[in-house]
């Protein structure tokens, strides 16, 4: 009994040994797999980039408004109370439709008066002619009885005045008639003026007078409303001052609206304004282009982004701007890292049109190179300026792969 418990204890002590001795074999293949997993994640992998044949435009981008390249505001001449607006915004109207009125009683009872200013006077001319025709005759007669003695010469003298002060007072009587008449004329034009017509056929955009309002012109015309014709829009951009030696008029352009970003609206760079507009210390100067709008669906006061067209080219290789490293003082020379039967070499390329991200490839490299973007100076800087972007960033200006 005792031998037996004995060699119970020895085999239980045996075991016991060898599962220590298993666990410490485990641990030790575990830590070396986690050693040489480590080491193995310590080794960067080389990114690399394909070139591709594809598209790479290089733009000037701005943000812009949409206002119709035709349009009118419509005011008033003449002082007064508005009687009526016959319109409404969003209507469209053809020229020479009526728009608004004005109370015309005043302007109408300065007509009236006007009309009986030159009755009278035309009264008086008839009286004065008839006056004039009398002293002709008294004269005459007067001259023949001076001739034969039978008259003195102070009835002669007096009754020549008469018919002379008679033909003053009718020159003068004309002149007043004139002058009235040319009251009455601008009178009767300013009688016209209360009713409103529409100078250019379009759309009513805007409505800033209200029925009833009074509206006084003595010192500017009130403006009632305004006519747009929109067929045509204008896009009113601010290009900052660092930009702006970079546009030429007559260069592409484009622009998308936030209500449609996928339609791309094509126009054709018309006029660089030369007066700036300084905002937040910050020099903007307005450039202009037009683009047709056959669906009506643009609008006056749209937001746009929009692209100036500084240089495209398609249908090209094209390398991402990281893989680039800038010759020194050789414009469009850069260098790349290619990867040639798994090593790499590093080669002289000839870039063109650039923008933030992309290059087209004029000579140095070929589509299906494998260019290494790892440990390369991005061309623009590390701060993604001209030829350059954040590494992983979207292409900008519409280029595409």
């Amino acid at each position: 009994m005792a031998g037996s418990a004995a060699a119970r204890v020895m085999v239980a002590f045996a075991m016991k040994k060898l599962a220590v001795f298993v666990v410490a074999v485990l641990l030790a293949a575990g830590g070396g797999s986690w050693w040489f997993l480590g080491a193995q994640a310590d080794t960067p992998a080389q990114r690399t980039h394909t070139v591709a044949v594809g598209s790479v435009e290089d733009t000037v981008s701005a943000v812009g408004t949409l206002q119709a390249l035709n349009y009118v505001d419509v005011g008033t001449q003449v002082s007064g109370q508005l009687r009526t607006i016959l319109v409404k915004i969003g209507d469209t109207v053809e020229k020479g439709q009526l728009l608004a009125q004005l109370d015309p009683t005043v302007y109408e009872a300065r007509v009236a008066a006007d009309q009986a200013q030159i009755l009278n006077l035309r009264a008086q001319m008839t009286e004065r002619q008839v006056q004039q025709a009398l002293a002709e005759k008294q004269f005459e007669r007067q001259r023949r009885l001076l001739a034969d003695r039978a008259t003195s010469q102070e009835a002669y003298d007096s009754a020549d005045a008469e018919r002379k002060i008679l033909a003053a007072q009718i020159t003068g009587l004309e002149a007043q008639l004139k002058q009235t008449e040319s009251t009455l004329k601008g009178d009767q034009a300013n009688l016209s003026y209360t009713k409103i017509y529409a100078p250019m056929s379009g759309v009513v955009v805007d409505i800033t007078a209200r029925q009833g309002q009074t509206l006084n012109a003595n010192q500017q015309a009130p403006i009632i409303l305004r006519i747009a014709e929109l067929s045509t829009m204008t896009v009113r951009t601010q290009v900052s001052e660092a930009d702006v030696p970079r546009l030429k008029v007559g260069m592409a352009a484009y622009f998308t609206t936030l209500g449609r970003p996928d339609r791309r609206r094509e126009g054709t760079l018309r006029q660089v304004l030369p007066t700036p507009e300084v905002v937040n210390n910050v020099v903007l100067f307005a450039s202009l282009f037009d683009v047709a709008n056959p669906d009506l669906d643009l609008l006056p006061q749209m937001s746009a982004h929009v692209f100036f067209v500084a240089g495209q080219a398609k249908d090209v290789p094209v390398v991402p701007m990281a893989a680039l490293r800038p010759v020194p003082r050789k414009p469009g020379l850069y260098t790349a890292r290619v990867l040639e039967n798994g090593q790499p070499a590093e080669r002289r390329v000839e870039i063109g049109v650039t923008n933030r991200v992309l290059g087209e490839v004029r000579s140095g490299l070929a589509p299906g190179d494998e260019v290494i973007l790892d440990g390369v100076q991005p061309a623009g800087g590390p701060n993604g300026g001209p030829g350059g972007n954040r590494r992983n960033g979207p292409p900008a200006g519409g280029a595409r792969l």
